[in-house]
């Protein structure tokens, strides 16, 4: 069974861990530093919501995700989340998992749209989850994401209501 707890210091290490394997494999964050204790404490304090999900039968940490403003101001109620998966426990639904606590968290909050600036088009099990749980994709920017290859990929934008 999985719960989702809010963001210590004492997940740092395992969800620095979780998030750097997405960031070194080059196709999916657009990041490219890695965190540290010191940057990832920083960052996922920063976010309106780190959530740490954790299989309740062994007390491991196997994801997370972060929910923040997509924008200010007058944009400010649209939302932006990124969702990250041990790479050893993908294929087991946690993703869908964070997505949903994500979309309730969301909504708790105040906001009223979630959008996805940049979902790669590679990311099929990202786009088919999107799809499953009434995402709308807003079309498709050519080339929009570097590959830790060199080469660009296709993004595809995605809103849901709230």
């Amino acid at each position: 069974m999985l719960k989702i707890v809010e963001f210590k210091k004492e997940y740092v290490k395992d969800a620095i861990s979780i998030w750097n394997d997405i960031v070194e494999d080059g196709i999916a964050f657009p990041q490219k530093e890695a965190l540290d204790e010191k940057s990832g404490t920083e960052f996922f304090n920063s976010q309106s919501f780190t959530g740490i999900a954790i299989d309740t039968d062994s007390n491991e940490v196997v994801g997370l995700y972060i929910l923040h403003p997509n924008n200010v101001g007058r944009c400010g109620h649209i939302s932006n989340a990124s969702y990250a998966v041990k790479k050893s426990k993908r294929g087991m639904h946690i993703g869908e998992f964070l997505v949903k606590d994500c979309l309730a968290k969301a909504k708790e909050i105040g906001f009223k749209i979630l959008q996805f600036n940049a979902v790669v088009a590679t990311n099929t099990s990202a786009l088919k989850l999107y799809a499953k749980l009434g995402f709308t994709q807003l079309g498709i920017i050519p080339n929009g994401f570097l590959m830790k290859d060199g080469t660009y990929e296709d993004i595809i934008p995605h809103y849901i209501e709230l």
